[in-house]
Formats: structure tokens, C-alpha cells, sequence
């Protein structure tokens, strides 16, 4: 055989061996555990979300969906983690709102999410909860004001870290209303949320679904949501923009995996997660939590990601919030 016709034959089956082996991780794919990386500890938003997901996922994919929380940083940790794992489909990263933020508010990240983490599917879009415990003696968002007014500077405003949207959503309260708080960081909603509770701290903008339980349970005082309209879950509580004009802050939620990883895997994922976005027990379970589902192509979720990067930025900005 001729070298130009056994150059043409080994082409051939080159490109042929590649095919079968696309075409065998689109029909097998998971053949192994995933792990799902939630860049927080257990107990707030970014955790209880991936935790109900990941129960479905395991189902539907035949293979457990793992959940393990790395922690740090204001999310940079457990981000950074799955941008160094191998881009094989198997590592996920719950990502959130600081993953925009975080952009913005510090300046030597090892990393850039929107050009090292492929979306892969939305989740959800939820409001932010103003919440104070239940001895703070403000009723409102009117009386907090004046008292914070009346009190510059002694009001300890707590979130799950710096770079969350609890925190920017914070910030942005305080540039508008001219509110004097001391921001005070967590390690994630859990701790700061017993902290509110006991009293530690007065305030916090926290996600929904992760104070909801201690607002029905009377431990925390929900004063008003951050959404532009109420909160159909919890109608009675108004949002901030009803006495700070132009007020308006929600986190959102989805999947990214390290960039180049295969696409028959974010597609695979990409689908079971819009069948459960369908799933009327799902819709139900995340309506119950405030949430409200955002399914899509990954690219849709692509351009949510770099939507939230470029609006939060200009917050950052605004506020002068800075983080080393």
C-alpha cells in the first residue's frame, strides 16, 4: 500500500475513533459519581438549593450527584478548586452570585469565571430577604431607617460573606438610604444567620430560601424583600423598593463546569435540569423556598452570567467596596 493511501486510511480511522468515542460518552455519560462543588458551608442558599437538585440529578443520571462544600474566600475557594479539576464532565460549580461580583470587588483573582467556568444550565432567580431579629425595634423598612439614621454606625449588618449579593445587596441599601452599617462577614448564611438570631448582629440581606424557615417560625422579622414585586410565597412583606424608589437586588443560581469539558456532558446536564424545572413537585419545592426557575440553553445561562458580572460591577463601584 502506498504511505498516501495508508495516510488516507489511518486519517480515516482516526477520525472514525474519535466519533465512536464522542458518540460513547453521549450514551454512557455518567459512568461514575459527579461531584458538585458549593463554594459555601451547609446550611445557606447555594447549599440547600444543590442539595434538593442533586437528589433529582442522582436519579435521573443513575449515578449520585455528589454535594461537597469548600468553602472560603468569599466563594473563590471552592471556584477556583473546580477551575484547576479536570474538564471531564465529572466537576460541577454552583454558581452564584459572587461569581459576578467577585469580578469586580477583588483585584488579584487567579481566575476569571466567565472566560474559565462553561455554563451549563440556570436554576433559579430568588430575592434577597431583609430580616432583623426579633427583638430590633424597627418594623419597617421607614423605622429602620430612621433608627439607623438615629444610631450611625451601631447597626452590625451580617452576610455570608464578602462579594455575596446578601452583601452587595447590603451596600447598595446603604448608598441609597445613607445608612451607616458595620458590614460583617460570614463564613456562609448558616453562622450569620445564628448569629441574627441570637442577636448578635441586627440585619441581614440574606437569600430566601435560607432565612424563610426562621421568618415563619418568628425568629427572624422579614421588614421587606428586594425583588422590584412582592414575593407571592410570603405577600404580606413588601420590598424595599416600596420606600427607596429604584431599590432592586435578586440572586440567581445554576451549573458551571471547568471550560472545555466535554459537550455531550453539559448538554446531559443542561437537559435533566430543565426536566426538573418542568417537574410541578420541583416548581413546587423552589416556590416554597422563594424560588423561581430559570431553565434554558447553557448559552442562555452564559449570557445571565455575564448580564450579572457587568450590573454588579457598577454596584461595586458605586459602593467603593473592595476586597484584597
Amino acid at each position: 500500500m502506498r504511505p498516501s493511501m495508508i495516510k488516507m486510511v489511518l486519517t480515516c480511522w482516526l477520525l472514525l475513533l474519535g466519533w465512536s468515542s464522542a458518540s460513547s460518552l453521549a450514551a454512557d455519560y455518567p459512568v461514575r459519581p459527579i461531584k458538585w462543588v458549593v463554594p459555601y458551608p451547609p446550611g445557606g442558599t447555594t447549599d440547600v438549593l444543590a442539595r434538593i437538585m442533586a437528589g433529582y440529578l442522582s436519579e435521573k443520571l443513575g449515578q449520585p450527584v455528589l454535594v461537597e462544600n469548600r468553602a472560603g474566600a468569599g466563594n473563590n475557594i471552592g471556584t477556583e478548586f473546580v477551575v484547576k479539576a479536570p474538564a471531564d464532565g465529572y466537576t460541577l460549580l454552583l454558581v452564584n452570585p459572587a461569581n459576578g461580583i467577585n469580578a469586580t470587588l477583588y483585584k488579584n483573582l487567579n481566575f476569571n469565571v466567565l472566560r474559565d467556568i462553561a455554563p451549563v444550565a440556570g436554576i433559579v432567580r430568588t430575592p434577597n430577604v431583609m430580616a432583623v431579629h426579633a427583638g430590633f425595634p424597627a418594623r419597617n423598612v421607614a423605622e429602620f431607617i430612621a433608627y439607623c439614621k438615629a444610631h450611625p454606625g451601631k447597626i452590625n449588618m451580617a452576610s455570608s460573606g464578602s462579594g455575596t449579593s446578601v452583601h452587595l445587596s447590603g451596600e447598595l441599601f446603604k448608598f441609597m438610604t445613607g445608612c451607616n452599617m458595620t458590614h460583617v462577614p460570614y463564613k456562609g448564611a448558616g453562622p450569620a444567620l445564628t448569629d441574627l438570631i441570637g442577636g448578635q448582629v441586627d440585619v441581614i440581606f440574606d437569600n430566601l430560601p435560607s432565612s424563610a424557615g426562621h421568618i415563619r417560625a418568628g425568629k427572624l422579622r422579614a421588614l421587606a424583600m428586594t425583588s422590584e414585586q412582592r414575593e407571592p410565597s410570603m405577600p404580606s412583606v413588601p420590598v424595599v423598593a416600596e420606600t427607596v424608589p429604584g431599590y432592586e437586588a435578586t440572586a440567581w443560581f445554576g451549573i458551571g463546569m471547568p471550560k472545555g469539558s466535554p459537550r455531550e456532558a453539559i448538554e446531559r446536564i443542561n437537559a435533566e435540569v430543565n426536566k426538573a424545572l418542568a417537574d410541578p413537585r420541583m416548581r413546587e419545592r423552589l416556590a416554597e423556598l422563594g424560588g423561581r426557575g430559570i431553565p434554558g440553553t447553557p448559552e442562555d445561562f452564559g449570557r445571565t452570567m455575564a448580564e450579572e458580572t457587568a450590573k454588579w460591577a457598577k454596584v461595586v463601584t458605586a459602593s467603593g467596596a473592595k476586597v484584597e
